[in-house]
């Protein structure tokens, strides 16, 4: 495998385990429902840390992973903030924002994805999937770094979204239609897309002209090119033509013997004269229940840049929006990710989130089809409250709008094809109108840009309804330094304390259900169950009731015969000897010195 090599990469390649664990601080006022950690997030704070800061309860648990990051166009004015101990990165500290004429500005955003990729890897269900859109400034190198993280065999697809409806005329070169969306399993091999469902047109192509009692029928050509020894035969058709064998160049798809079969059982159709050239009938019983996912996503099916501002200011309508979003994406792209990456329990992370359209997609996908699937987000700017969130709330509570709320209920780009049988298409918004109707006060219909559109209106004079749902709002707290713990400088919870201990000792994400700070437990994992004699109260940890005794030990030993007990404590009034010498099998790990994992059998 070829190895992307980018100035500073030494020095960021496990930059991600120096950054401090730091315990996630609810704010119960600036979130909908009650304050928990295990249901929707939204979290302010450098998503480096944020990503860490989700380990202890999230590792290994997301299946769902789409991020935004910057597309390092020169224009956009981000940061490198991360404090690597290297004085050259201390040098870019200085350097900021990125600009187009920094000439290390490619090193940069490599250094800043790097270990952030790391700890997003960590963080993905071993059946999970990570997308990433991105255009041509940074592509190639993200592949290469994602080949490094992932694995290359695990890449999966580059997908093409079309995000401008129109060509821009004062391209200079080409007019740049698309971004990419990059695709990558944590194991390609137990991963698969879902399916997606099949369009009316799709299924149109089927008909039952013969009323064959296999059901609807297309048919498809019976000769190919590719060499077969047994597809040189003469045909004679019903009513007595004889065809000498297939065309100049190609051979019949099947033997003799099979063709005199399938005509047998019906599955040949020569046409409604009975004389045409032989064609093999594909049933639409033997397709699919669904459709392949394809990686050409058109704006009339996703939507496109523009749609995406709309969106947007229709549910924010701030003045500054417009500013700081320049490139939002549209709700179309995200629930495709969604369609095609998730079911409906599924947990999906976004730690670029931005204008937080991951978390409007998911509550929508959750509308759709009743689900209970969970976000994340991780947006670092001062807007993360008053945008971010701002968005979310309004998009589960409602929110004011006076004016006219309207949904695009079908896009379907015009072919020739297509107004060959308007009639089809007559038909489906017919069954539109009968179908939302009563939904809207009007459904209106226009040819734009090559599509048709029909869109429901309903005049909304107080608020647009919401889409329900909770979430909690947290900022990251201060770091959980385990030297410090004993003196007294920084005395954290004991929820967070015990989630940073229980990860780093068992690589396993803590289950908050399992833990029970009154007995000290914090759960099982590995083998082993894990317990943390702690109270946040530096008095307290310096009196003997902070030691692992004799007597705890025996308990805890009582409680889970045969297992494996690991307690930390700052410190012991007994001795691992004497322990042992019990048959107690529990072990001492002394506070703040506990960084090390379980040893694996």
């Amino acid at each position: 495998m070829t190895e992307l090599l980018f100035k500073g990469k030494e020095f960021v390649w496990n930059h991600h385990l120096a950054v401090p664990f730091r315990p996630l601080v609810m704010h119960p006022d600036k979130g909908i429902g009650a304050p928990r950690l295990d249901g929707n997030l939204i979290v302010q704070g450098d998503n480096l840390h944020a990503l860490k800061a989700l380990l202890p309860m999230y590792a290994g648990k997301v299946d769902c992973i789409f991020i935004d990051p910057p597309y390092n166009t020169g224009n956009e004015g981000w940061a490198y903030n991360d404090a690597v101990n290297a004085p050259m990165i201390r040098e870019w500290l200085d350097a900021n924002p990125i600009g187009i004429e920094d000439g290390l500005r490619h090193d940069k955003w490599c250094a800043m994805m790097w270990p952030r990729l790391r700890l997003l890897h960590e963080l993905l269900s071993e059946t999970g999937s990570i997308w990433i859109t991105l255009d041509d400034n940074e592509v190639h190198r993200a592949r290469s770094m994602l080949d490094e993280i992932f694995g290359e065999d695990n890449f999966v697809a580059a997908c093409i979204w079309q995000k401008v409806f129109s060509p821009k005329n004062t391209a200079q070169y080409f007019s740049e239609d698309h971004d990419y969306v990059l695709v990558y399993a944590k194991d390609k091999f137990s991963w698969r897309p879902n399916l997606l469902e099949r369009t009316e047109e799709m299924e149109a192509r089927y008909t039952n002209p013969d009323n064959d009692p296999r059901g609807p029928w297309t048919s498809g050509d019976l000769s190919a090119r590719n060499y077969y020894g047994d597809g040189t035969y003469a045909i004679t058709t019903p009513k007595g033509r004889v065809i000498p064998g297939p065309p100049t160049g190609m051979y019949w798809r099947v033997s003799e013997a099979n063709f005199h079969r399938l005509d047998t059982e019906g599955r040949i159709w020569w046409g409604a004269d009975q004389d045409n050239q032989p064609r093999l009938k594909r049933y639409l019983t033997d397709v699919k229940n669904g459709r392949v996912p394809q990686t050409l996503w058109f704006y009339d099916e996703v939507g496109h840049t523009q749609d995406a501002k709309k969106q947007l200011l229709a549910a924010l309508n701030f003045d500054s929006s417009d500013d700081v979003f320049v490139t939002p994406k549209p709700l179309g792209v995200i629930q495709k990710v969604l369609d095609l990456a998730t079911n409906p329990d599924s947990l999906i992370l976004d730690s670029f989130a931005g204008s937080g359209t991951t978390a409007h997609a998911v509550l929508e996908a959750n509308r759709r089809d009743g689900g209970n699937r969970r976000f994340i987000l991780v947006e670092m700017e001062d807007y993360a409250d008053r945008l971010t969130a701002e968005r979310v709330r309004r998009v589960m509570g409602g929110y004011a709008f006076t004016g006219t709320q309207r949904t695009e209920l079908l896009r379907e780009s015009l072919t020739w094809t297509k107004l060959q049988a308007a009639s089809r298409l007559t038909e489906q918004v017919e069954k539109i109108e009968n179908l939302h109707g009563h939904e809207y006060d009007r459904i209106t219909k226009q040819v734009k840009d090559g599509a048709l559109i029909v869109t429901g209106e309903k005049a909304v004079a107080d608020r647009a309804e919401g889409l329900g749902g909770e979430f909690t709002y947290c900022t990251l707290g201060a770091p959980v330094e385990l030297d410090a713990i004993l003196q007294g400088a920084d005395l954290p919870s004991f929820a967070s304390l015990a989630g940073v201990l229980f990860h780093m000792a068992t690589s396993q994400p803590v289950d908050p259900a399992q833990m029970d700070e009154g007995r000290g437990y914090v759960g099982h994992a590995g083998g082993a169950h894990v317990w943390l004699i702690y109270r946040p109260d530096l008095d307290w940890l310096k009196s003997p009731a902070a030691a692992l005794t004799l007597s705890y030990a025996r308990e805890r030993a009582a409680e889970h015969p045969g297992d494996r007990h690991l307690v930390f404590a700052p410190a012991r009034h007994v001795s691992q000897r004497l322990l042992d010498a019990e048959g107690l099998a529990v072990e001492f790990v002394p506070l703040p010195f506990a960084l090390y994992r379980l040893e694996r059998a």
